[in-house]
C-alpha cells in the first residue's frame, strides 16, 4: 500500500449529443504520438468528480484526454452534460477496443473490459451508503464488485483517509497493495473557496440581513427527496421571502431516473413560490458555501456542507442506509432532526443555536486525512503511472467560480426579486460538486 503524502466564459447552448470520433477520423489529428488518457464518465456525478482530477493534467501538450460514457442506469444525461463541455467523446463501444496509457473511474460498471491500467475514485464524501439487502449488500464501493470488478484489479485504488485504508482490510483485502491515501478534491476546492463566501452570496443576489437556506438531497427512496412534497410548501409558506431564499439541491441520480421534465415539473410550483432551483450540471459546492443553513439528508453534499459553518437540519437520515463507520453516522447523532410539528423558522434559529463548530470540523475531519494536498497527491500518481515526469509547477487548489442565478430562480412580485426567471446557470459545469 502506498499513502501518497505520508510515509505509508459564456456557456454555449447544449448539443443533444457529442458528436463521436470514430478511429479513421484521428488520421487528421494535428497532435499525434500523445500519451492517451481515457475518462469513464458513467453519470452526471461521476463525471463531475473526474473534472477535478482531469484539470490536473490541463496544458501538458503530452496529453489527450478523451472521455467515454459506459452504459449506466443513470447516464441518461451523460452525452447532454459532455456535449456542453465541448468534450471529444469515444463510443463505449469503441473504448473498450483501444488501448489506453491511463483510465480514469469513479464507478466499476464494465470498467474490466477497459485496456489501460486504471485508477478508481470514490464519487462522494467517503463511503457513506449501505446497501442493507440483496445480491448486492454492503457499503457502496466497498464491495468486492466495486473494488475488483469482473476479477479485475486496478492498477490504483485511491481512497480519501487512512480510516478508509482500515476499511478495505475488513471488506476487500485484496486491494490494499495497490491502495492510495490521496485525499479529496470536493472538500479542498470548498476549504479554498470558504474566503469567497461574500461574493457567492452577492452572485446569487442573497441581499443584506437575508438567510440563505439550501434544501439539499441524495437520490434514492430513503433520500431527502422523499419529503420534499411536505418540506417544500412550509419553506414557500412558513418563511417570510424578505427575510429568506431558498435554494435546492437534487442529486444528479433524481434527474437521470426520473427525467429532467419530471423533477421540474414536481418543483414548479415551489419554483413559483420563489424557490431556486439549481440544475444537475451546475456546481452545488459554491452554493453550499453561500448559504446560512442547510437542510439535507446524509448524503455527501451534507456531509461536505459540515465545513461550511452552516447549521445542518436532517430531513432524512434512514439508519439502515447509512454506513455506521461513515461521517454521515456522526452527523446523524449530531445534527437535530426536522421535525413536522414546529414552526421551521424556529427550527432554523434551534439549529443554529446549538450548532458547534467543532462537532462539526470533527466530522469534516473524517472526510480526509490529506487536507489540502489531495491535487499535489493525485496528480504525482497519475503521472507514475503514465511514466512521465509532472510538470515543474505546485498544483494550486483554485477557489470555485462564482455562481449565477439559476434558470428556475422563482421570484416574487412586490418582494424586490422582479418578475420573471434568473439568468442561465453558468455556475459551472460539474466540480470545475453531490
Amino acid at each position: 500500500m502506498s499513502v501518497l503524502g505520508t510515509t505509508t466564459a459564456a456557456v454555449p447552448a447544449p448539443d443533444p449529443a457529442p458528436a463521436p470520433a470514430p478511429a479513421e477520423s484521428r488520421q487528421w489529428l494535428t497532435l499525434v504520438e500523445r500519451k492517451r488518457v481515457l475518462a469513464l464518465a458513467h453519470t452526471v456525478t461521476y463525471a463531475k468528480r473526474l473534472l477535478d482530477i482531469l484539470s490536473l493534467l490541463e496544458s501538458d501538450f503530452r496529453l489527450q484526454v478523451v472521455f467515454t460514457a459506459p452504459p449506466h442506469p443513470f447516464g441518461g444525461e451523460v452525452a447532454h452534460f459532455l456535449g456542453r463541455l465541448g468534450s471529444p467523446v469515444v463510443p463505449w463501444d469503441e473504448a473498450i477496443r483501444t488501448t489506453y496509457d491511463l483510465a480514469l473511474t469513479a464507478g466499476p460498471r464494465g470498467v474490466e473490459q477497459v485496456r489501460a491500467p486504471m485508477i478508481t475514485l470514490p464519487h462522494g464524501a467517503n463511503y457513506l451508503k449501505r446497501m442493507p439487502e440483496g445480491p448486492g449488500a454492503g457499503v457502496a464501493g466497498l464491495r468486492r464488485q466495486d473494488l475488483v470488478p469482473g476479477g479485475v484489479m486496478p492498477a490504483a485504488v485511491v481512497v480519501a483517509h487512512q480510516d478508509d485504508v482500515h476499511e478495505l482490510a475488513r471488506h476487500c483485502p485484496e486491494v490494499l497493495p495497490v491502495t492510495h491515501v490521496v485525499g479529496d478534491p470536493a472538500h479542498d476546492r470548498i476549504a479554498a473557496s470558504l474566503p469567497q463566501r461574500a461574493a457567492y452570496r452577492r452572485a446569487l443576489g442573497i441581499a443584506e440581513g437575508q438567510t440563505l437556506v439550501a434544501a439539499v438531497s441524495t437520490w434514492g427512496p430513503l433520500s431527502a427527496f422523499g419529503t420534499f412534497e411536505t418540506l417544500l410548501p412550509r419553506l414557500t409558506g412558513e418563511l417570510p421571502p424578505a427575510r429568506y431564499r431558498t435554494a435546492v439541491l437534487v442529486h444528479p441520480n433524481v434527474w437521470s431516473g426520473h427525467g429532467p421534465w419530471q423533477v421540474k415539473a414536481w418543483l414548479a410550483r415551489c419554483v413559483r413560490l420563489g424557490i431556486g432551483l439549481v440544475p444537475p450540471d451546475a456546481d452545488w459546492r459554491s452554493v453550499l458555501i453561500a448559504s446560512d443553513a442547510v437542510i439535507g439528508d446524509c448524503g455527501s453534499a451534507t456531509v461536505y456542507a459540515t465545513l461550511t459553518g452552516a447549521p445542518v437540519l436532517l430531513a432524512s437520515a434512514p439508519e439502515a442506509e447509512i454506513n455506521p463507520a461513515s461521517p454521515a453516522a456522526a452527523l446523524a447523532l449530531t445534527a437535530p432532526a426536522l421535525s413536522p410539528a414546529h414552526p421551521l423558522a424556529d427550527q432554523l434559529a434551534y439549529a443554529a443555536a446549538e450548532y458547534r463548530r467543532e462537532e462539526h470540523a470533527a466530522i469534516s475531519a473524517r472526510i480526509t486525512s490529506e487536507p489540502g494536498r489531495f491535487n499535489r497527491n493525485m496528480r504525482r500518481l497519475m503521472y507514475r503511472l503514465l511514466g512521465l515526469g509532472q510538470p515543474a509547477h505546485e498544483p494550486v487548489t483554485a477557489p470555485l467560480p462564482d455562481p449565477r442565478l439559476p434558470d428556475t430562480w422563482g421570484v416574487r412580485r412586490g418582494m424586490g426579486y422582479g418578475t420573471g426567471y434568473g439568468s442561465g446557470c453558468g455556475a459551472g459545469c460539474g466540480e470545475v460538486p453531490a
